[in-house]
């Protein structure tokens, strides 16, 4: 089946015209990219606070209390991270053969997470830092995103979520493709169980879900009236806020049978990204500017950059003194530096080794202009 009959198909079973597709479904949304970003960032600052609250001021429970709120709700980038991808593959998926789909997500993701487990299994090896990841086991399946059944941790800092990314990409593939393409109910009844299997045993799938969820009525043009839509947007990123800020959670079986929070974050960021992602949303008006733009386009370098300057800038602080029993100040400080320098490191980090992977082998840039959107 050629790509234009996977996309026209697309269209017809959602309800639209060819039109309707080519404008919905490859439309550049500036504030699903501009949440990249964003989310990002959260997670970058959250482990600034959060480290340090662990390694540096740990005795001081005036900082480890006020910080408590903050590094929670950082934390959050990572789930909105997962429904952004459910919103962003599924054109994906529609558009390309799984051969092909599959090499674009291997260009897209694992140049940069090779190059960074990398550099964490050669430091770790000189130093032995976490003895528990030298294990072969753990290496190889940290290499082939196999942990989550080997139950042994990834290698690379944040690349967990990757696991999560990558196991998500296999099911909605396998899912469209038995349903659409091979027509088999058989295997689709299979796929289907393999995902409700996934979704049972690890509950954070849900947001993926969730985003492939709001893909499909946003290419029905389904939206709310202008009239609540602002207002209902505002409540929904409060809501956003108050719940994830309140606890950490890994949304696993045990966080979700013991009490509303989990649910509550998974409906509030649900609710608040698919009216963020609506052309007339608050959230499309604050990212429309070219900073975001910018940062949506290098979040991922910048999710697996981040890790490596903390740690080596959090050891220069603590090396020559800066972290301070004025932890405000130092902490002001600490974020004035490593922000910058992050950013630096990021911005070549994604040039040399997110981009130009992917350009060479497609001769294609990932996100081609603000028009079109490439997953």
């Amino acid at each position: 089946m050629s790509d234009a009959r996977l996309v026209k198909g697309y269209g017809q079973s959602a309800g639209l015209s060819s039109n309707a597709t080519a404008k919905s479904g490859a439309a550049f949304n500036e504030a699903a990219h501009g949440l990249r970003g964003i989310a990002s960032i959260l997670v970058f600052w959250a482990h600034l606070l959060g480290g340090t609250a662990e390694h540096i001021y740990m005795a001081d429970p005036v900082y480890v209390e006020l910080i408590q709120r903050p590094w929670h709700l950082g934390v959050w980038g990572v789930p909105l991270f997962f429904v952004i991808s459910g919103f962003v593959i599924l054109p994906s998926v529609v558009r390309y053969a799984p051969g092909e789909f599959a090499l674009r997500r291997f260009f897209r993701i694992y140049p940069l997470f090779f190059v960074f487990t990398l550099l964490f299994v050669i430091l770790n090896a000189a130093t032995n830092a976490y003895p528990h990841v030298n294990d072969p086991v753990a290496v190889v399946s940290g290499f082939l995103f196999l942990n989550l059944f080997t139950q042994t941790e990834q290698l690379t800092p944040n690349a967990w979520s990757l696991t999560f990314e990558v196991m998500f990409y296999l099911l909605a593939c396998g899912t469209y493709f038995a349903w659409k393409r091979f027509g088999s109910r058989l295997l689709t009844a299979i796929m289907l169980i393999l995902c409700v299997a996934f979704l049972i045993r690890w509950p954070i799938a849900a947001f993926f879900i969730f985003g492939v969820g709001i893909r499909i009525l946003y290419d029905r043009g389904v939206s709310i009236s202008s009239t609540f839509a602002r207002p209902l947007e505002i409540a929904a990123i409060l809501a956003c806020i108050f719940f994830a800020s309140t606890n950490h959670f890994a949304y696993s079986q045990a966080d979700m049978a013991n009490g509303y929070l989990p649910w509550a974050i998974m409906v509030s960021t649900a609710l608040y990204f698919f009216l963020a992602i609506q052309p007339t949303s608050l959230t499309t008006a604050a990212l429309k500017h070219r900073f975001w733009i910018y940062i949506g386009t290098v979040s991922y370098s910048l999710y697996l950059v981040h890790p490596y300057t903390y740690f080596t800038l959090r050891g220069l602080f603590a090396e020559f003194g800066l972290f301070t029993d004025n932890w405000l100040t130092s902490m002001a400080l600490f974020f004035l530096v490593t922000t910058p320098i992050t950013m630096f490191v990021t911005h070549y980090v994604h040039k040399w080794f997110e981009v130009q992977p992917y350009r060479r082998f497609f001769k294609q840039r990932i996100y081609r202009a603000p028009d079109t959107e490439k997953a």
